[in-house]
């Protein structure tokens, strides 16, 4: 079980019993704002929720022991405020259908898209009164400031603004999510992917190439986005 301390953020319960994919799950949400717990069966989500109980939990369909539905229909009978998001097979409407039906708010199909699990979460906590963790407005980078409402780049000398590529956008806003932590090629390639990109293993160096070139003062010595070896690169605030 992996557990992160107690905090005012929203507390996430991920039930997944393979490991790869269950840390995956809790990088994922741990870096935009959460609170993230791991477990992966039945016997030690009851713990859980005995001891410090979510405010969401994700849940995976085929578990071994008890199911995802067994667990689902537990949870909504102990508590009627907790999210439930089920994770079934890809295709499988009949497990979508009993998973609401068993008091599931949502359900998401495997292999999903990191944004989207993020989107249908939050929409669950918002749906449960829950507090959604969220950026300011503006987050300086390099000579310019990345304005989140706006998706445009600003100057702060003089208000001007400078557009955005949502790949670009997207880009920008992962590492203000993330400032002053190393983060892999691919795991930036993953969730900043847009169909009108071509995925191959330097796409996500010719996107900083471009960004550096729009942020940086000096694109040939970043000080913004840096390169980090052997691992990908890592947004450094500035100081002042």
């Amino acid at each position: 079980m992996v557990i992160q301390e107690k905090s005012t953020r929203p507390h996430i319960a991920v039930v997944e019993d393979e490991p790869a994919q269950r840390q995956l799950l809790l990088d994922h949400l741990g870096r935009n704002g959460f609170r993230v717990s791991g477990v992966d069966c039945g016997t030690a989500l009851r713990r859980l929720v005995e001891r410090d109980a979510p405010d969401l939990v994700l849940l995976d369909v085929g578990l071994p022991g008890e199911d995802g539905f067994t667990l689902a229909r537990w949870l909504r009978e102990r508590n009627g405020r907790i999210g439930i998001i089920m994770v079934t097979a890809a295709g499988d409407t009949i497990d979508r259908v009993v998973g609401l039906e068993t008091g599931a708010d949502d359900y998401i199909p495997k292999p999903f898209d990191p944004r989207e699990l993020l989107a249908r979460v939050k929409s669950v906590l918002r749906r449960a009164g829950a507090a959604v963790p969220t950026l300011g407005p503006r987050v300086r980078m390099g000579r310019w400031v990345l304005d989140l409402e706006k998706r445009v780049l600003v100057d702060p000398a003089d208000g001007a603004e400078q557009g955005l590529a949502a790949s670009e956008f997207d880009l920008l806003k992962v590492f203000a999510q993330n400032p002053n932590r190393p983060l892999a090629r691919d795991w930036l390639l993953e969730v900043t992917a847009h169909r009108e990109m071509e995925v191959f293993d330097r796409a996500i160096d010719l996107r900083i190439t471009r960004l550096r070139r729009k942020i940086e003062v000096d694109p040939a010595h970043p000080d913004a986005i840096r390169t980090v070896r052997g691992v990908g690169y890592m947004f450094v605030p500035p100081r002042d």
